[in-house]
């Protein structure tokens, strides 16, 4: 027990903070399971001191849902809308009325579309119609017909293999191949980090969960025979681009580190702040909640009509489809992917 006391202190930062029973689940019916990943969700989304009214939103987004059985993914869709709900202000005639033209959660337009199968109590009416309007499969279709894996095709390993190698070297496995054909983007982006930070395998535990301190020094082992002291030496001032000057000793040689501090920046009102969409300016565009843009669709000039899919937003593994508010032309866009983006940021001007 002295073992595990010690590393879960590691990975305290990732506790969800529950300290007692819920006994109120038997209200809202949210899987035990999905309980504390939903408690953590909500704080990442910025909806931190509200968890009560997303556990009062799980139960109404379930029945408008269908009353559905709750179990991975399905379990997810109802989490998914609960906590768009909640951040929207969004109540349960609201979201059906509006589900045309709300930009809802990806999970629940695919669940409508039939991306899990249909629910033994079929879908519900007339929220079904409503979110499926303007919204189509690639193939054209609204929906699909009975269980959508019957229409998959074979996947072609050799052709994923190819394309991982000639991505990311030639050091792909079979396992590797096999992580990319179940979950290609949380592969893409595992590959991505490792590309530009390398292994963090190698950095114990601590080191990669807390920042060194100065002074700190530790040992690594990258590999048999190869052992490095690391000292972290000093830490330098924010310039004026925002940056820090990093300085490390790696067995007594002095390495010298230049990095963007964009906590720094925006604690000081810098550049990561991005300008907030206009409730007055009927073609800003804003982010419907915190997250990481995943997917833009248009350039500046393009020419968009009310409803067209412009931007995808990823937010803790819900990704949120942002259409635009009106006809026009893109005056601007103020994001690229992978930027990080709060609650009513602009993304976007259509003039």
């Amino acid at each position: 027990n002295e073992y595990w006391e010690g590393v879960r202190a590691f990975y305290q930062p990732f506790e969800s903070g529950q300290l007692t029973g819920s006994s109120d689940v038997y209200l809202n019916e949210i899987p035990g399971g999905q309980y504390t990943n939903l408690l953590f969700q909500s704080k990442q989304l910025g909806l931190t001191g509200r968890f009560s009214e997303v556990k009062k939103a799980y139960k109404e987004a379930n029945l408008i849902l269908g009353d559905i059985p709750k179990v991975t993914p399905s379990s997810k869709v109802v989490g998914d809308l609960a906590q768009f709900m909640v951040a929207q202000g969004l109540s349960s005639e609201e979201v059906v009325a509006q589900a045309e033209s709300l930009s809802l959660p990806s999970s629940v337009i695919d669940y409508f579309q039939g991306g899990l199968g249909v629910p033994p109590g079929g879908f519900p009416e007339p929220m079904r119609t409503n979110t499926l309007k303007g919204r189509s499969l690639p193939d054209g279709r609204a929906s699909y017909d009975g269980r959508p894996g019957a229409e998959l095709k074979d996947y072609n390993l050799e052709e994923a293999g190819k394309l991982l190698r000639d991505a990311y070297g030639c050091r792909i496995s079979e396992q590797d191949v096999l992580s990319y054909a179940m979950y290609p983007q949380v592969f893409k982006d595992y590959s991505d980090h490792k590309i530009l930070y390398g292994d963090m395998g190698k950095l114990p535990t601590n080191i990669f969960l807390n920042p060194m301190k100065v002074g700190e020094e530790v040992l690594l082992e990258l590999d048999y025979g190869r052992s490095f002291f690391v000292r972290l030496a000093s830490i330098g001032e924010v310039d004026a681009s925002g940056a820090r000057q990093i300085v490390f000793e790696v067995n007594g040689e002095r390495w010298f580190i230049k990095t963007t501090d964009d906590k720094a920046l925006e604690d000081a009102g810098g550049g990561t702040r991005r300008p907030k969409a206009s409730p007055a300016e009927p073609g800003n565009v804003g982010a419907p909640m915190p997250g990481v843009v995943v997917d833009v669709r248009v350039a500046i000039g393009d020419q968009v009509k009310e409803g067209d899919v412009i931007f995808a937003l990823s937010a803790m593994k819900m990704e949120v489809i942002i259409k635009a508010p009106r006809d026009g032309k893109l005056g601007s866009i103020t994001v690229n992917e992978g930027d990080s983006v709060e609650g009513d940021d602009l993304l976007a001007n259509i003039v």
